[in-house]
């Protein structure tokens, strides 16, 4: 069953980690850890100039998968025309929620985070920590548009943003 796994993702393939979004594979190799040879993946996260190890492995386990497909991509769009939905819970319960959307890598959960912490202009001002679950979500969101379109992030941004400020003028 691991030899399927392990051929699932090659070098130069874009993969979702879900703890920090969009990565590169850049190789596989094997590295000699307490005494054990194990063949990692080496993922490279060029915005946040980091390089992850992931054993092959576990990779799946983990719950590192492939980029969504473009079907996906226009589903979780479609999510950002949503109306938002905000639970009446104290804000650290809402906040945990949110970042356990965020860090599980689906790109529907993210782009409900998105949609449900967007301000438009005319809207109260956000909160340091709602700013921050905020852009974290539409980075992570449009790091996945941008590898799936295959544009630039800036172009993904204006994409996804477009989106919700059309919600808003409906």
């Amino acid at each position: 069953m691991s030899k399927t796994k392990k051929n699932e993702f090659r070098p130069d393939d874009f993969v979702v980690y879900p703890a920090h979004g969009v990565g590169r594979i850049m190789s596989i190799e094997e590295q000699e850890i307490a005494g054990l040879r194990l063949e990692m993946f080496v993922i490279s996260f060029e915005k946040d100039k980091m390089t992850l190890r992931v054993p092959t492995a576990r990779a799946s386990e983990i719950g590192m998968r492939s980029l969504a497909s473009p079907d996906l991509v226009d589903r979780a769009m479609e999510t950002l025309k949503g109306k938002a939905r905000v639970k009446r819970a104290m804000w650290s319960r809402r906040a945990q929620e949110y970042e356990q959307k965020i860090n599980s890598g689906d790109l529907l959960s993210i782009a409900e985070v998105v949609r449900d912490l967007h301000r438009n202009d005319d809207q109260r001002e956000q909160s340091y920590s709602e700013r921050q679950l905020y852009e974290a979500a539409l980075d992570r969101l449009t790091r996945e548009v941008a590898a799936v379109a295959g544009i630039d992030e800036g172009g993904a941004q204006k994409k996804v943003e477009s989106v919700l400020t059309s919600r808003a003028a409906a």
